[in-house]
């Protein structure tokens, strides 16, 4: 059952009680985001859906009203530090916690060095590196929270790149960012297992969605967004700690990310003259 205003409880369920999680996953409108929000609430889960766009999450809790998940619809604009709060206090007063934090939301602009433009980089940040910080001090304190009751370690997660294994033409801003998530995350990792808090690091290769729809250059090994939502939701399941698809291409790049430098810079002048 999926609801977005008035608490409710669903009869049947495919999830055990147990099982059934509390999940805020951000970005939850399209792409990767929307196909995680559709699994994991026909999964049985109950899920805090936040994106700006406030239509399609609407929607996407309506098309799940007869399955065995819940959907929160908390429409969110992840640059606004107190409507991330506010959020919080919102998902708090329904779940009570949280056992995932699924930090998904994203963009992508890529930097022309001939017309070096700063204000690019600082939006890419904005939302790709900042925004995720700002969420997880929120979502932080329902995660201890459910780590205070036992039972399965609560999880935050967060979706990086591959591209943050190996710097690429033009993604200056973006590989930035998603390598500065990935090292955060990896950091707050070790500072959080202590309290009984696992953390996973999401590094995507090319995934058809909108977004990479606009790219203007070949994307190897591309797969569904099925197909990464199954390796997201299986990895998570196993709490890995690096989920990374699909394998065959983030293991070449991690290959190509260890190379001597004056290597990885010949491989780089060839794509960018390709």
């Amino acid at each position: 059952m999926a609801s977005h205003g008035s608490s409710t409880t669903s009869t049947t369920t495919s999830t055990s009680a147990k099982a059934r999680k509390r999940i805020w996953l951000t970005g939850a409108s399209s792409g990767i985001g929307e196909g995680l929000a559709r699994r994991l609430l026909a999964d049985g889960h109950r899920v805090a859906l936040s994106a700006r766009s406030a239509d399609k999450l609407e929607a996407i809790a309506a098309d799940a009203e007869q399955g065995p998940g819940e959907a929160l619809v908390v429409t969110l604009d992840l640059t606004d530090r107190e409507a991330i709060r506010a959020a919080a206090s919102q998902i708090e007063a329904r779940f009570g916690g949280l056992d995932l934090a699924l930090l998904n939301a994203g963009t992508c602009e890529y930097l022309d060095a001939r017309e070096f433009e700063a204000d690019l980089v600082h939006r890419v940040f904005a939302t790709n590196f900042q925004a995720t910080v700002d969420v997880i001090e929120s979502a932080l304190p329902l995660l201890r929270m459910a780590a205070a009751d036992g039972g399965e370690r609560p999880q935050l997660a967060a979706v990086s790149s591959a591209s943050a294994y190996l710097p690429l033409p033009r993604a200056e801003a973006y590989g930035a960012s998603k390598a500065a998530v990935s090292y955060f995350l990896e950091s707050l990792r070790l500072d959080l297992d202590n309290q009984g808090i696992d953390v996973s690091v999401i590094h995507p290769g090319f995934v058809k969605t909108p977004l990479t729809e606009r790219n203007d250059f070949p994307m190897p090994m591309q797969v569904t967004v099925d197909q990464a939502v199954e390796a997201i939701v299986t990895g998570l399941a196993r709490h890995r700690l690096d989920i990374h698809f699909p394998r065959r291409f983030t293991l070449l790049v991690k290959l190509l990310g260890i190379l001597p430098a004056p290597l990885r810079r010949s491989i780089g002048l060839h794509m960018t003259r390709g």
